[in-house]
């Protein structure tokens, strides 16, 4: 599961502004270069069609799913919010859905054999 924790105001490529929701998944441990351990919890955004009052409304909400990590993005600029530091990434993360019990059953439907008798069995 994933969480809404915020939302900001973008704009598309037209210049028409639209508010992204912002995801966090599940908290982690993850080891630093040192050996140290710390938590962490992975975030990315999603664009939406909804209002300022929606997006608000929705803080809190929590979507079946995960943030996934995605390596091999073109390189671009990131600069740490609360040291300045600025590092080139080629990373991005994304939502990625939970696959929806329908669409489990169909892809189950899609392995079956004929028994040779006009019955289809699941296999």
């Amino acid at each position: 599961m994933v969480r809404i924790t915020g939302y900001s105001l973008r704009q598309n490529a037209e210049g028409k502004d639209f508010y992204a929701l912002i995801l966090q998944g599940g908290l982690e441990i993850i080891q630093s270069a040192n050996g140290s351990s710390y938590m962490t919890a992975k975030k990315c955004s999603l664009p939406s069609t909804f209002d300022e009052a929606t997006c608000a409304a929705m803080i809190g909400s929590e979507l079946p799913g995960t943030v996934k990590k995605i390596e091999g993005v073109d390189p671009y600029e990131y600069t740490v919010p609360s040291t300045g530091e600025v590092l080139f990434l080629t990373h991005r993360y994304e939502y990625v859905p939970d696959e929806e019990p329908a669409q489990q059953d169909i892809a189950r439907l899609h392995k079956y054999s004929s028994n040779g008798a006009g019955h289809v069995e699941m296999v």
